[in-house]
């Protein structure tokens, strides 16, 4: 006989599984929300032993996120950059004319082969804007007269005959 505790557990369904450590680093925090959802639909599709043969074309990706399917290719190209994803095989034509997906590889999980888990994520950094400095004006305008007048803090002001 069962035990009742046991009694709903099996087969409750499938479930996708995001580890704290994934959501902590950089590259997630500051992923944008369609990005974030296409993630998980990849992930929805892994079964724990397709890592690196996980199917999905942007179609697929746009019917089940629920967008244009011109949406989903930036997403697609956000998630390799910051290093979510790689693209194992890119989609071509098969040999009786019918268009193959693309293949995709979880970064965060091995691959079946023995390959170890890239996680890319884990050392992206956000590209910063280079600083510039306040520079102060070179030059002084002069007026037709060769006068010039400066401003507290550096700022020149032209004066202009009318």
């Amino acid at each position: 006989m069962r035990k009742p505790y046991k009694k709903h557990k099996k087969g409750a369904g499938r479930h996708v599984q995001l580890p704290e450590w994934l959501q902590a680093s950089p590259a997630w925090a500051t992923l944008k929300p369609g990005p974030r959802a296409l993630y998980i639909e990849l992930k929805r599709r892994y079964n724990g032993a397709n890592n690196g043969a996980i199917f999905l074309s942007h179609r697929d990706a746009a019917l089940a996120l629920n967008v244009h399917r011109n949406t989903v290719g930036p997403w697609f190209r956000d998630l390799m950059e910051r290093g979510f994803i790689t693209m194992t095989r890119a989609p071509h034509l098969g040999p009786s004319g019918i268009g193959q997906a693309s293949v995709w590889s979880l970064d965060e999980l091995p691959t079946p082969d023995g390959k170890p888990a890239r996680k890319g994520f884990m050392s992206w950094k956000p590209k910063q804007k280079p600083r510039t400095k306040s520079v102060q004006p070179r030059h002084k305008i002069t007026d037709g007269n060769g006068s010039t007048q400066a401003l507290p803090g550096g700022a020149v002001l032209k004066i202009v005959p009318r």
